[in-house]
């Protein structure tokens, strides 16, 4: 990682689906500047806002922190357009829009109605980002890439690459692809439970709707997984190698393989069975940020 990279990303980063201030009341809002001032403290160098957040989602926990990036994991391109996007980032204070990265994806055929040549239509929309005015460079995204041709693209247009649901192997192969100096930062999902077996359970139950997507499916296929690792909601073959289960030594461990496979910062997204993919699991955050210490 260049230190450039270093000091804008860090090493590790909390992707959470639970941040987002438009879809909660004045109680839930308070909730997440709370949390997301502490996930600030304990060190992590970027928050992740997954679950498809909006400009005004961004802007708000901009608002709410001081000095940790904040990027969207990611923001559909069919829900915001470029204009409404460039528009809604020129309106933070200047002081703070610098730490705000805009994650863009594609999203899923199943989820969008009128998804159509999505690769084409990224290319379209980083134009349109490239002509608002003020532009949103390639130096403030990154793109939500898994197969090669997007890949090159998140290399030639953006920071890099924000893949979500990959293994250590297709880290690896991504970093081949975007070549040396781009941004690797894929998502890791943790569970921190040493019962195995509860540990796989919950994981299954977060995985289940994402073996409904093509998008991950194929690019699960392609690394070398069958139709039935995806049976029952994911073999164990496909979960050890997807997830980062057991104690927090155990996440450091699975974390190191991203690394070691060519990512410069990975972004944790911690599953819990009792508050599932909903809640912001800060005893989870704290656990962690001691486990890893000065490597955050």
């Amino acid at each position: 990682m260049t230190s450039e990279k270093h000091e804008t990303f860090g090493r590790i980063g909390i992707w959470s689906g639970a941040l987002h201030t438009s879809r909660v009341d004045a109680d839930g809002k308070k909730a997440i500047a709370e949390a997301v001032a502490e996930i600030e403290a304990l060190g992590y160098g970027t928050l992740w806002l997954g679950g498809s957040p909006s400009p005004e989602d961004a802007a708000a926990i901009v608002d709410a922190t001081r000095t940790v990036t904040v990027a969207t994991g990611i923001l559909s391109i069919w829900s915001h357009t470029a204009e409404e996007v460039a528009a809604r980032i020129a309106a933070i204070d200047a002081s703070a829009r610098g730490r705000l990265v805009l994650g863009l994806g594609v999203s899923h055929d199943a989820l969008v109605p009128q998804y159509a040549k999505p690769y084409t239509a990224m290319v379209d929309y980083l134009d349109a980002l490239d002509a608002a005015d003020p532009a949103v460079g390639p130096r403030h995204r990154v793109l939500a890439a898994l197969g090669p041709k997007m890949l090159k693209l998140a290399s030639d247009r953006a920071l890099g690459a924000h893949p979500y649901l990959v293994s250590a192997a297709h880290t690896a192969e991504a970093r081949q692809a975007l070549g040396p100096d781009a941004l690797l930062a894929p998502e890791l999902s943790v569970v921190l439970d040493s019962d195995l077996d509860r540990a796989r359970d919950a994981a299954r139950e977060m995985l289940a709707m994402y073996l409904q997507l093509p998008n991950y499916t194929s690019n699960l296929l392609r690394l070398g997984f069958t139709e039935g690792d995806f049976d029952g909601g994911g073999s164990a073959r496909l979960l050890d190698a997807l997830f980062a289960l057991g104690d927090a030594e155990r996440v450091k461990a699975r974390t190191r393989e991203y690394v070691d496979a060519g990512a410069d910062h990975v972004a944790l997204q911690v599953v819990t069975v009792d508050e599932g993919r909903t809640g912001l699991p800060l005893a989870e955050y704290r656990e962690l940020a001691e486990a890893f210490g000065d490597e955050l």
